[in-house]
């Protein structure tokens, strides 16, 4: 099937539930020369699918960019819905908002799973689905389309630990814990998948400081909103980690599933065969399979597909990356 060229720009679809770190992970992909965001798919999580797809309206519409925007789904696959964490992102997902300036774009009619399969199909082996929120999309995007896998170039996402303690639950980090079902779903299918998760993502953080000399330089709405909102989430994050809070910052996340995709170099993996436990206290939980064991239980067979997860990352360089790429000209004056 065709291929995109080594030099072009890498055609993305951003699956996202905005978000403080969807926001930074959005303006990152906007941004950076080598990404191409052909359309952003929303998911409950940070927020609800509603104020999600609304966010990101917003938040292309404020920086010049028209890209499509699908509502996907509401709700985890089984489990119970719990509320949105607004003491984390605040209550409209970026911080609380002061005030919004009026935009006029509206969302694709398709569903988000319904837009996924669409452009795989009009683009094989072109797409990157990077996701950075529960799984609930690319899950049902699968049951549309069970050769997806065939069609899509690779799949980053943000989510999942292997080491690092959870962050919902002492084993489980919350976009896999929010829909376990979607999740394995995902990870068992046979598709290129990277998994960007907390054993990477809390090695970066990211001071309040940098944003504010981003806005500062750019001088627009777009990085003074991103700025309001970094601030927001620093503060949840400052009152939880000590060494967060001495330099008053934040956790990059979602931005990491992009600098993944942009700078890999950065970045030490390890591949294994990867399950999430769907119930009991270990809901949530990401379990790769590090060593070549035969294990007896189904479920780890050695034929199966793999996954490929990030364990360490060069912090300091990732940073510089996300400075000097929110730093360039990018934005519509």
């Amino acid at each position: 099937m065709p291929t995109a060229s080594l030099n072009a720009p890498r055609k993305v679809i951003y699956d996202t539930d905005p978000g403080v770190d969807d926001a930074m992970a959005l303006y990152y992909a906007l941004a950076h020369a080598g990404v191409d965001v052909v359309g952003i798919t929303t998911t409950f999580g940070n927020v609800t699918v509603e104020q999600a797809a609304t966010n990101a309206l917003y938040l292309t519409a404020i920086a010049g960019f028209e890209i499509p925007v699908t509502k996907g789904v509401a709700r985890p696959w089984v489990k119970a819905s719990e509320p949105p964490p607004d003491y984390i992102h605040g209550a409209d997902g970026l911080g609380n908002l002061p005030v919004r300036e009026v935009t006029r774009n509206t969302l694709d009619p398709r569903s988000s799973a319904q837009f996924i399969v669409d452009m795989a199909r009009a683009h094989p082996g072109e797409i990157t689905l990077v996701a950075v929120g529960p799984l609930g999309n690319l899950a049902t995007a699968l049951k549309l389309a069970p050769e997806l896998p065939t069609l899509v170039r690779e799949v980053i996402l943000m989510g999942g630990t292997v080491v690092e303690p959870g962050n919902v639950s002492p084993v489980a980090e919350a976009n896999i814990w929010n829909d376990p079902h979607a999740a394995d779903l995902v990870f068992t299918a046979d598709w290129k998948l990277t998994m960007v998760g907390l054993d990477v993502t809390h090695q970066v953080i990211l001071p309040v400081t940098l944003f504010g000399k981003i806005a500062q330089h750019q001088q627009h709405v777009a990085t003074d909103t991103l700025l309001h909102a970094v601030k927001f989430y620093a503060n949840f994050y400052s009152d939880l980690y000590p060494h967060v809070a001495e330099i008053h910052g934040c956790f990059g996340h979602d931005v990491l599933a992009f600098i993944y995709l942009t700078n890999p170099e950065l970045f030490q993996l390890e591949s294994g065969r990867m399950r999430v436990a769907v119930d009991g206290l270990a809901q949530g939980q990401t379990m790769l399979r590090r060593k070549r064991i035969d294990y007896p239980q189904a479920g780890w067979e050695a034929e199966e597909s793999m996954t490929h997860a990030c364990m360490e990352v060069d912090a300091v360089g990732a940073s510089q990356v996300l400075e000097a790429t929110l730093m360039g000209q990018w934005l519509a004056r």
